[in-house]
């Protein structure tokens, strides 16, 4: 059960609380699906599903109010379950944080969510984890290089940053430029 855009467009519009913070979730969500889709070449996956999930990765920063931020992705899980979706949609939103949270980051780390694994499974849920890392909802809004990630990634340990390596050997980096461009998010 893959939504159509149409449909994601109407969660979205559902679950934001304000008009303002619609257009920064959902303008991201749609940057991170662009992003997604320059992976896709040679790639046997599934296009449909990508693309589903990256455009509701992030739909728990609706529900995030205060709490923690690195909530967002249990929160995002549990409500597109509590929509219906299969676990297969759910898993974008739990599974996109960082370069994954592992239960033992979760214990070390004392983060404000269940103790499990939190780390991409399959490809298409990897392609949309490492999208979002190429681009903020910070104000205003930016695309992030991947020499500035691997900055900012490295300060959660080597590990981390030897992950970020490898997802760049793999997939490379994304062609910026044009989409700062059309958005007019600078690249940093």
């Amino acid at each position: 059960m893959i939504p159509t855009d149409r449909e994601i467009l109407a969660i979205h519009r559902d679950a934001a609380p304000t008009r303002a913070d619609f257009e920064s979730v959902y303008t991201h969500c749609q940057a991170v699906c662009t992003l997604a889709e320059q992976f896709f070449a040679g790639l046997d996956i599934d296009t449909d599903l990508v693309r589903a999930g990256a455009l509701l990765h992030d739909l728990g920063v609706y529900r995030v109010d205060g709490t923690a931020y690195v909530r967002h992705g249990v929160l995002g899980h549990e409500t597109l379950a509590g929509l219906g979706f299969p676990d297969t949609i759910c898993r974008f939103a739990s599974c996109h944080t960082g370069v994954g949270i592992t239960r033992s980051d979760v214990l070390s780390q004392q983060l404000p969510i269940p103790v499990a694994d939190y780390v991409p499974q399959t490809r298409e849920e990897e392609l949309v984890m490492y999208a979002d890392k190429f681009h903020s909802k910070r104000m205003p809004p930016v695309f992030v290089s991947g020499d500035s990630y691997e900055v900012i990634v490295s300060r959660w340990g080597v590990d981390k940053a030897a992950t970020f390596a490898d997802l760049r050997r793999r997939y490379g980096d994304p062609a910026l430029d044009g989409l700062s461009a059309a958005t007019g998010h600078a690249v940093v």
